[in-house]
């Protein structure tokens, strides 16, 4: 009789293992747990250290590189052809498009 109880315990507490994993299941979706809030402030403190680093980023970029954008300054020395270069009225270059329209695509590059 030892035997049969044995072998029949194994089956009970496997189907009883189903049925209490199908119940947890149930049980937690209907009733989801609330979101960290560690998780949250982990995340904030994490995109504040981002943007920190790419603001210093963009800062030592700017001051390494800075000169290179600025404006030349103007000479107040008459060139030889004409007035000086503050007073001249040509622009040195054309305008890049002379209207509004959308400039055509670029071609395609194979790799």
């Amino acid at each position: 009789m030892g035997d049969v109880l044995l072998a029949l315990s194994i089956p009970v507490l496997v189907f009883g293992g189903g049925i209490y994993a199908a119940c947890d299941c149930w049980w937690r979706r209907r009733h989801p747990a609330p979101p960290s809030p560690y998780t949250h402030r982990a995340a904030r403190l994490a995109e504040q250290d981002m943007l920190l680093l790419a603001e210093e980023i963009v800062d030592d970029a700017y001051a390494a590189l800075g000169p290179l954008y600025d404006a030349p300054a103007a000479t107040s020395t008459p060139r030889p052809d004409g007035p000086p270069a503050a007073l001249s009225s040509r622009s040195p270059r054309p305008a890049s498009t002379p209207d509004r329209a959308p400039s055509p695509p670029a071609a395609v590059q194979k790799p």
